[in-house]
């Protein structure tokens, strides 16, 4: 069976645990972590990353470094993970569901607006598969006025907008290094901070609402409680396994670029003919191959693809039950208007496995006699 996903290993994660361990800190916030946030730093440009132990923390931090509150309004697209819309319910606001781009498949930049209240605090732009949302529109859009700009960068870490690293544009942004991702430990995420008035406190969310960072630094001879918080920081040897992969992002992007390229490839024929449609990357976008998606026509039945590629040995998946539609959407949340193109494609979406080594030509095989099966049944 070929797996929808296979965490890779550079081969020096343990190794760098062990040393963690040698070095007698193992809780967090040590050399790791302060080697891991540098990298990010550099990688996307941002002046300040704090290193979390998921990007559900990171988006959490935010929500809070926003002062988001009882009543207040969030945008996003209806089509992302829970994770999204959860970290702004939690402080009792009410997120609201804009329809997407039928191209990428990320918010679509010219519903934002007409979707803005009184209420309205912040848009969250998600980029969908590592491809960037329109943020020029967007960071305008938010600027005109008075929003802060969050980039849930989860599946984006080495894809840019313009040239600019995604989780840079906006005021704060959300980075995830959970074992689906290109770069990961497991379970991990970073907050990249753009705007240098949340440092200080983002520091103090992170541990537990202490200035314990300032005490550290040697800034304050005690430390204390000061604000509300949580403990948002990774262990140790999270960070320890993580830093091995940041040091080989550029090889292991590149590596998925070049099989993402081979699946653009072999279902180009398929496109021309009708039978799909491949992934779109607006020339604004330079992407990560974070994954390889298609969208089958409408007649075409997915469940049975699924069911036949997994027969026949390899075992594709769809992807995000769209918010808007879910139990606690409808309860917590509420959509701007109809999301037609989010109802539409998320039900036609399929997402190929894509993992450095996948044997690209076999799944392409079994897909092609899968959808030849549901062709016929259609």
């Amino acid at each position: 069976m070929i797996p929808f996903n296979r965490p890779y290993l550079t081969g020096l994660e343990f190794a760098r645990m062990t040393e963690a361990h040698a070095a007698g800190q193992l809780s967090g916030n040590g050399q790791f972590t302060r080697q891991c946030e540098a990298m990010i730093s550099g990688l996307t440009r941002s002046p300040h990353t704090l290193l979390t132990h998921s990007c559900t923390a990171a988006l959490e931090m935010a929500a809070l470094l926003a002062d988001i509150g009882p009543g207040d309004e969030v945008i996003m697209p209806s089509y992302t993970f829970t994770s999204t819309a959860t970290a702004f319910v939690l402080r009792g606001a009410v997120p609201v569901f804009v329809d997407i781009r039928a191209d990428t498949l990320n918010i679509d930049e010219t519903l934002i607006e007409s979707a803005i209240t009184a209420r309205t605090r912040a848009i969250v732009a998600v980029h969908y598969a590592g491809v960037a949302c329109d943020m020029g529109a967007i960071a305008r859009i938010a600027q005109a006025h008075g929003l802060l700009l969050i980039e849930d960068a989860a599946q984006a870490l080495m894809s840019s907008f313009e040239s600019r690293p995604l989780g840079s544009i906006g005021q704060l942004g959300c980075l995830s290094f959970h074992e689906t991702k290109n770069i990961m430990c497991g379970e991990g995420g970073a907050l990249l901070i753009n705007d240098p008035r949340f440092v200080e406190r983002a520091e103090m969310l992170r541990d537990k609402g202490t200035n314990r960072s300032r005490f550290i630094r040697g800034d304050v001879d005690k430390y204390t409680w000061c604000d509300i918080g949580s403990s948002y920081g990774p262990g140790e040897l999270v960070a320890a396994f993580l830093a091995p992969q940041l040091e080989a992002a550029q090889r292991i992007t590149q590596q998925r670029l070049d099989l993402w390229h081979a699946y653009h490839e072999v279902f180009a024929p398929y496109e021309r003919a009708g039978r799909l449609r491949r992934p779109v990357v607006p020339a604004w976008a330079t992407h990560n191959a974070h994954m390889y998606y298609m969208l089958l026509p409408r007649a075409v039945d997915r469940a049975l693809v699924i069911q036949r590629m997994r027969e026949g040995g390899a075992s594709p998946v769809f992807h995000y039950v769209p918010l808007h539609s879910s139990l606690a959407g409808r309860r917590f949340g509420r959509a701007h208007g109809d999301l037609p193109l989010t109802d539409d494609l998320s039900a036609r979406l399929l997402r190929m496995p894509l993992w450095i080594g996948v044997d690209v030509a076999a799944v392409a095989t079994i897909f092609a006699a899968a959808l030849a099966e549901a062709e016929r049944g259609s």
